[in-house]
């Protein structure tokens, strides 16, 4: 993704994940944060959770034949908790989703979701009890990540959703990518950078 892109509807099938306090450790263990790039998280979510120590597969939602291709995760309360690790959102959005439906998540995790135009949202407990129970008795349930109306939208019904201020406006802006929009704006940063006394002789 690109600075570029404007960020306001995320529509698909979604995959249910129950469990309140799901941390980033759990979400991609530690053993994979040596990787030099990105590119290989989507293999990692939920790792050890998902594979036996024999490699096989072992029943969890994220090998569910029915979820995969789903473009929406639905989660519960503070999920992201834990450390701050910027691979646990890679990891989730190169496996193939792109918005986060919860009840509440860690500050740190949802910033490092907006940093890749990831969308997370937030919606009442009640509301996400129903909608993981009708996405797991049918899975081909379309949903719509509406930005611009802060609902989420199905086929016979719209839930409010919430999220901060300043992150909806960035995304449905394209200001979320705030490195690719200082090195398309390097002009402006040298001259900036120029006048302050801290950085010295910059030279980007």
């Amino acid at each position: 993704m690109s600075s570029e892109t404007h960020i306001n509807k995320i529509s698909g099938t979604a995959l249910p994940l129950r469990g309140n306090d799901i941390d980033t450790d759990r979400i991609v263990p530690a053993r994979f944060l040596k990787e030099v790039t990105f590119s290989r998280m989507g293999e990692y979510p939920f790792f050890d959770e998902r594979f036996g120590s024999d490699g096989k597969p072992k029943p969890h939602p994220f090998n569910d034949s029915r979820y995969q291709g789903a473009s929406v995760l639905l989660v519960n309360n503070n999920f992201g908790c834990g450390s701050s690790r910027e691979h646990a959102p890679q990891a989730l959005n190169r496996f193939g989703l792109q918005a986060i439906v919860g009840e509440s998540f860690a500050a740190i995790f949802q910033g490092n979701c907006l940093a890749i135009g990831l969308p997370a949202v937030t919606i009442a407990p009640e509301e996400m009890a129903r909608l993981q129970d009708m996405v797991e008795e049918d899975p081909s349930v379309p949903f719509t990540v509406d930005l611009d109306a802060m609902v989420v939208r199905l086929p016979d019904r719209t839930i409010p959703c919430q999220m901060p201020d300043a992150t909806r406006k960035a995304l449905l802006e394209g200001n979320w990518d705030t490195t690719t929009m200082l090195a398309k704006n390097l002009p402006q940063v040298r001259q900036v950078a120029s006048r302050l006394p801290y950085v010295g002789n910059f030279r980007g």
